[in-house]
């Protein structure tokens, strides 16, 4: 496109109104940065890191905030735009914590913990987490909990008091295959989530108390599973606590936070029946019981009872399929069978509507029946076939649309692995970091391994998988869109 034709098109965008929204959401960010705070003065330590944070938050959310002016126009394009910005600010301002404390490295390590963070990948630039200030760590935590359901569903409650529709952020933000709302006001569906999510976190935290887990570990490691993020203040992960107790729990509410949250909504509303009768819902149940029977299987060798291998199985494949990333043990020494799947595992992912990430186990449901149908329709060309999910026809577009993010998440992982190849590592650490940055799942192989982290990595190759991350958590299309010279002009 022409320069000036771009600049023309690009005039149109509400620049105002993004930035505005843009501040509103720095002012939650800031307001989080709250808890801490209070956290390290209540442990002793400093809260400067923070003070010093919140107070640049502010300033760079108050312009916008109290003296933008802008048209109420808002449209795809805005959405778009603005959830790329937001997801990037928050990285920027939520890194700054780390980076005053001076315990995080250089700015860039700090950035890639935030970004990983808020889009509950997990990856960690950490080489000794342990010792630690509590302040920090707890934040670190947060960023899962705050980015799992999304900070944009939260902002989404708050825009309709600006007078502003917030379908078109929800459309850019929300996860999986199909966007649906739970009521007819979306502003409502979001508190509806957030009420569910808030529940089954203060569930998991009494039950992890009651399972030996002091409260700090309690909550900041159901923090991190809500968000299906994985970070632990331990090095060791959850394998440090040597309890079988607490590996249930928290393999349960890894599977439970992997489910697509309209189901609790109308197992809420009476809705039992409908609920179990999802498709995906039970393609996802069924990969994860076959798969921790293949790997209980293949590990039988390794520890000494039946029980260990699927205690261990349960747990590894609850972590990966739920793109959590939390490790009950090394599973980078099991055999090559039982790695390879868990990578598998790490492409699907959890279920559209969660806090998980992946591809989504709907759109794997999509693919693997429109493939059967061509099948078929080779056999019996004259046959009319069409896809069911549910019980209803899948439009040809949404079919569409999922083979087209099958292959540019297949285009991107090698088109990022060529890049971040150029730090020269192996072949299974630079595959399996962009694998596990763009599924937002955290621990890979072999060097970003369970035991290891990404530290090594160059200023480029964080910024990539930082990129791949973002990538990941807004499974891509809201990104790519804007790269793309025709969503700069409004039709």
């Amino acid at each position: 496109m022409p320069r000036a034709a771009w600049a023309r098109g690009a005039e149109r965008m509400n620049f105002k109104l993004v930035l505005r929204i843009t501040g509103f959401t720095l002012f939650i960010e800031a307001a989080a940065m709250l808890l801490p705070m209070m956290v390290a003065l209540f442990y002793g330590e400093s809260p400067v890191p923070f003070l010093c944070a919140i107070l640049l938050s502010l300033a760079a959310a108050a312009v916008p905030v109290f003296f933008f002016k802008p048209k109420p126009d808002f449209f795809a394009r805005e959405g778009f735009f603005t959830v790329g910005l937001i997801w990037v600010l928050f990285g920027v301002f939520g890194a700054l914590p780390f980076w005053f404390s001076g315990q995080f490295g250089p700015y860039i390590d700090c950035f890639f913990e935030t970004i990983s963070g808020f889009t509950t990948t997990g990856a960690t630039i950490l080489t000794a987490i342990e010792g630690l200030p509590m302040g920090l760590l707890f934040w670190r935590s947060f960023t899962h909990w705050l980015g799992g359901m999304g900070v944009l569903i939260l902002t989404a409650a708050l825009l309709p008091f600006l007078g502003i529709s917030s379908n078109f952020l929800i459309r850019a933000e929300s996860p999986g295959p199909v966007k649906s709302k739970l009521v007819p006001r979306a502003s409502q569906s979001s508190k509806i989530l957030y009420a569910i999510y808030l529940a089954l976190t203060v569930l998991e935290v009494l039950l992890l108390r009651m399972a030996g887990m002091n409260w700090y570990d309690a909550v900041t490691h159901s923090m991190s599973t809500a968000g299906t993020g994985g970070f632990s203040r331990m090095n060791a992960s959850v394998g440090s606590f040597h309890s079988p107790a607490i590996e249930i729990i928290i393999t349960v509410f890894m599977l439970l936070f992997s489910i697509n949250f309209s189901v609790y909504f109308l197992v809420l509303t009476g809705k039992v029946r409908q609920a179990l009768k999802s498709d995906e819902l039970r393609f996802f149940l069924i990969m994860v019981a076959v798969s921790t029977a293949a790997i209980a299987w293949n590990i039988r060798d390794v520890y000494a009872t039946a029980g260990d291998c699927v205690r261990y199985a349960a747990f590894q494949v609850s972590s990966i399929v739920s793109t959590t990333g939390f490790s009950s043990d090394n599973y980078d020494l099991w055999p090559e069978f039982s790695k390879m799947l868990l990578v598998v595992l790490t492409f699907v992912g959890a279920c559209g509507g969660s806090t998980g990430g992946g591809i989504k186990c709907g759109r794997i449901l999509i693919l693997i029946r429109s493939a059967a149908r061509e099948v078929r329709s080779i056999i019996h060309p004259r046959a009319v076939s069409v896809v069911r999910l549910d019980g209803a026809t899948v439009s040809e577009s949404a079919i569409r649309t999922a083979q087209c993010y099958f292959i540019a998440n297949l285009f991107l992982v090698f088109g990022m692995a060529i890049v971040v190849g150029l730090d020269n590592f192996s072949f299974g650490t630079t595959l399996t970091a962009v694998i596990t940055c763009i599924s937002n799942v955290g621990p890979g192989l072999e060097l970003v391994g369970p035991a290891g982290n990404f530290s090594a990595f160059s200023v480029l190759s964080k910024l990539v998988l930082s990129f791949a991350m973002i990538l990941g958590r807004l499974e891509m299309f809201p990104i790519l869109v804007l790269f793309s010279g025709s969503a700069w002009k409004r039709s």
